[in-house]
């Protein structure tokens, strides 16, 4: 009996396609890169992503992405400029502590898949399209953003600043 209830419930669990996977914190990260006076590049990251993965490459549909990510963890290796990228200048993690990611739609892109999420960050939410791999239990997605959209460091004397960010997230999920 203690078998047939053990098949019956694996059964169920194959056939219900896609289940939830939580993001582990410890190892998921987001990078970015951004122009620095136009002849540099600065590279950061950011560290404590929480949320879930629902992938199902049969069943796309029903595959889904829920991440944050707390922005006080902006790390460039220098930390005056870590310090003013928190601050109301750019950030403002006091007023907006977190950056979320939640998808809308997930689609086979070629040798990959295209997620359609909305991004919030510093107050304001919009639709982004992020190209990803999904290997093993790890999700690797790149896209790029204009912080201007977001409100970040717009009202600073940003000229040394590029407009433009390439971001990188790198999510392994617990299995």
């Amino acid at each position: 009996m203690k078998k047939i209830i053990t098949l019956a419930a694996l059964a169920l669990f194959t056939w219900s396609g896609v289940q939830a996977q939580t993001i582990h914190t410890e190892t998921s990260k987001v990078t970015f890169e951004i122009s620095n006076m136009g002849v540099r590049t600065v590279e950061g990251s950011f560290h404590n992503m929480t949320g879930t993965v629902n992938f199902d490459p049969n069943n796309l549909a029903e595959s889904s992405m829920e991440a944050c990510i707390e922005a006080a963890t902006v790390n460039t290796d220098n930390e005056d400029r870590d310090a003013h990228l928190r601050n109301e200048d750019f950030f403002h993690t006091d007023k907006y502590p977190t950056i979320c990611i939640k998808s809308k739609s997930v689609s086979k892109n070629g040798s990959g898949y295209t997620m359609v999420a909305t991004l919030s960050m510093h107050g304001v939410t919009k639709e982004v399209t992020i190209p990803f791999t999904m290997k093993g239990n790890t999700y690797t997605g790149t896209f790029t953003v204009n912080r201007l959209d977001y409100k970040v460091g717009e009202d600073t004397n940003t000229f040394m600043v590029g407009d433009e960010v390439e971001i990188t997230i790198k999510s392994d999920v617990e299995l």
